[in-house]
Parts: structure tokens; C-alpha cells; sequence
């Protein structure tokens, strides 16, 4: 069924580690020592326009995967490709490269609070290579509305609520038109009613093409909007059926 979509992460084989200190060296060797291997044998493909869930204990290496996806944590063994961009392959100097393709969701909110929810977006238009202020607020303009914000440009981040702040940062990750975005439990610090709201907006999001991977403890809000699911458990990460 994918047969006119694109390819957007492939990994085969792929073992991933954590370290807090990840590029101390930057040999399989040595890493090896200072890493903890979390996750072996990792085989995933995600297509545009999907959304696949990460499900799974804390420790279970969610969100260890998603770090080695957007470059914070090297993959050194097997092989893996994010947008087209072989990660094994991927030096520190070339992330920029890697994550303009790509938009990210933490659960804790990062943005710069001395300024308004219009002047942080086009902040990060501006550090991307942006230069006409047309086409920034124009694309400001748009990815509000498409998250719901349009009405709240001019507020500063404490004048939000948690779903406006998370808002807030779904309309970040959109900005470059990434071909996926990479979400760390997104909805972790919302009400139930918040955080459905959240799942339906990227719901809407992977409707347009980008596609979308979650890591997510929220297993009910899985049961009203299915999608492809995999579960990490015991080092190793599975399909599961929660049909679409």
C-alpha cells in the first residue's frame, strides 16, 4: 500500500545505545564502552504520511531510538536512514543537515520566553536561513492556523495553557516542512481532554504527508486513534496490532 509514498526512516538491523556523553568518541569501539546497548536488531520502515506509535515501559528505549533518529545518540551498528540521510555515516558537523528535515516535539515545552508566540517562530525561520520578512510571516501565519493559534500570536509563553504550549511546538517542528516530525511523549503533562485534541492535530498533520512517530505511554487515546504501533520491550521492539 505504500507503493506511492516515500520511504522516510528505514532501519535494518539496527542496534541502538545510550550515553550521556555520546560523541566522546566517535568509534563503534569505544562508544561501545561508554554507551549502554538498550535495543538490538531494530527493522523498521515508516512511510510519508503514517503515524506510528512507540509503546513501552520507561527504560525501554523509546526515547533512546528517537535520539538516534534525530542524530543525538550515533548508530554504528547495522544501517539506518532518516529523510534520505544515512546515519551511520552522519557526522556531528552535518546534524543541521539532518534535522532540516525534520521537525521534534519534546514533552517539556523549549521555547525563548522573553518573546512573543510569533517572534519565536520566526526566530527559528531566521536561524534555518530565512530572510524576507513576507515570506516569514506569512509562513508564521500559516502554521498557526494549522495548529489551531492563529488568535495568539501576540502572547508571550506563560499566557498560554499546556495544549497552547504544546501547540506551540508542533507549529515549530512544522515550520520547515519537514518530511517527518519526531514526537517524545507529546501529551505526557496534559489532561485527557488536552492531550486528544494533541493526537487528533497530528492525526491531521500525517493527513497532509508528513509522517509522524510518537513515542507515547498514553495507550488509550491509541485505542480511539489507531495507527501503526510498536512495542519496545526487553531490548527488542515489535509490531503490534492496533489496526488503523
Amino acid at each position: 500500500m505504500n507503493l506511492n509514498k516515500e520511504c522516510v526512516v528505514e532501519l535494518s538491523g539496527a542496534a541502538v545505545y545510550h550515553s550521556t556523553d555520546p560523541y566522546k568518541e566517535l568509534t563503534a569501539k569505544n562508544y561501545r564502552k561508554i554507551g549502554e546497548r538498550v535495543l538490538d536488531n531494530v527493522n523498521m520502515k515508516v512511510y510519508s504520511g503514517q503515524i506510528v506509535y512507540l509503546i513501552g515501559r520507561v527504560g525501554s528505549g523509546k526515547s533512546s531510538l528517537l535520539k538516534t533518529l534525530y542524530g543525538e545518540l550515533p548508530l554504528f551498528e547495522g544501517s539506518g536512514k532518516v529523510a534520505g540521510i544515512d546515519l551511520k555515516r552522519l557526522k556531528r558537523s552535518k546534524l543541521p543537515v539532518l534535522r532540516r528535515n525534520m521537525g521534534i516535539v519534546f514533552q517539556e515545552l523549549q521555547v525563548l520566553s522573553e518573546v512573543n508566540v510569533y517572534e519565536n517562530l520566526a526566530f527559528v525561520l531566521r536561524a534555518t536561513g530565512w530572510s524576507d520578512n513576507g515570506d516569514i510571516g506569512a509562513r508564521v501565519d500559516e502554521v498557526l492556523r494549522q495548529v489551531g493559534l492563529e488568535n495568539q500570536q501576540h502572547k508571550f509563553p506563560f499566557e498560554l495553557s499546556g495544549g497552547e504550549c504544546q501547540r506551540l511546538m508542533i507549529a515549530r517542528a512544522l515550520l520547515n516542512r519537514p518530511k517527518i516530525i519526531l514526537a517524545d511523549e507529546p501529551t505526557g503533562n496534559l489532561d485527557p481532554i488536552t492531550a486528544e485534541s494533541i493526537i487528533k492535530l497530528f492525526h491531521s498533520i500525517a493527513a497532509t504527508g508528513t509522517a509522524v512517530i510518537m513515542a507515547t505511554h498514553n495507550t488509550t487515546l491509541i485505542e480511539s486513534y489507531p495507527a501503526r504501533t510498536m512495542l519496545f520491550s526487553k531490548g527488542e521492539v515489535k509490531e503490534v496490532e492496533f489496526d488503523d
